[in-house]
């Protein structure tokens, strides 16, 4: 099963991506550094995030996939840095 989904960290703030195995503890390559300087030491030993799938699909295509994924970034403005960690595609991108 093919899915985009949505990250969500303590502070609110996403993550969208996609897995195109469906593999349940996947969690996506978001960039630590930009995670980390979030949050403090502290913060991070008690550190809970939420993976909601906000999209599947068990026929379509990598390339259909893609598009789903960029469609749900820019929606929920996952690459504004004010709202989320995405940082492809650019705001104003596309």
């Amino acid at each position: 099963m093919k899915v985009i989904y949505k990250i969500t960290y303590p502070n609110g703030k996403i993550y969208v991506g996609k897995d195109l195995t469906g593999t349940l503890t996947y969690f996506g390559s978001v960039n630590s550094a930009l995670v980390e300087a979030d949050f403090t030491l502290e913060q991070q030993r008690d550190f809970t995030i939420r993976k909601q799938i906000l999209w599947q699909s068990a026929d379509a295509s990598d390339t259909e996939v893609n598009e789903k994924e960029v469609e749900f970034i820019r929606k929920l403005r996952a690459n504004e840095p004010s709202v989320g960690y995405n940082r492809w595609p650019a705001s104003g991108e596309w």
